[in-house]
């Protein structure tokens, strides 16, 4: 099973911070207008949601494999919740790479695969290289159209 770019826990680690900033801002307002909450709250639901948002992100490295076999994508993630996901080449609709701001900025890449079934049934493979993304795409969707081709009546 191949792990994500190492990279990718600084991505997760700055989406942590984020969500801790934008939490604290909202405990502030909250504080501002409705009670008077003591002065040490806001700096401790920051230190909080920003410790166990990293702490989050690392264990999440630690868990997340994808594989590329002969018949399927398989993934693996989940910290507290397993999950083990395994997409069939014939199920593929089609393969994007994509890259948010902070991924621009680190140099990783997404590879997103949009499968038939059901609204959303679509997975992401974070953490790769640009030239990592681009090759699992191009892989993914000469396997697909090689299983479509098999699949075919």
């Amino acid at each position: 099973m191949n792990r994500l770019h190492p990279r990718i826990r600084v991505v997760w680690a700055g989406q942590a911070a984020v969500t801790a900033v934008v939490l604290t801002v909202v405990v502030i307002v909250v504080d501002q207008l409705a009670v008077d909450l003591p002065i040490w709250v806001p700096p401790l639901v920051f230190l909080l949601f920003l410790v166990g948002g990293v702490g989050l992100a690392l264990a999440r490295y630690r868990v997340w494999r994808y594989e590329v076999r002969d018949d399927a994508l398989y993934l693996e993630r989940g910290v507290f919740t397993r999950v083990r996901t395994v997409v069939p080449f014939v199920r593929i609709q089609h393969v994007d790479s994509s890259r948010g701001p902070l991924e621009r900025l680190i140099g990783l890449a997404n590879t997103v695969v949009y499968t038939a079934g059901s609204r959303g049934a679509d997975v992401t493979v974070p953490g790769l290289t640009p030239g990592g993304a681009d090759d699992l795409r191009e892989r993914l969707k000469r396997l697909a159209i090689r299983a479509e081709g098999e699949d075919a009546v």
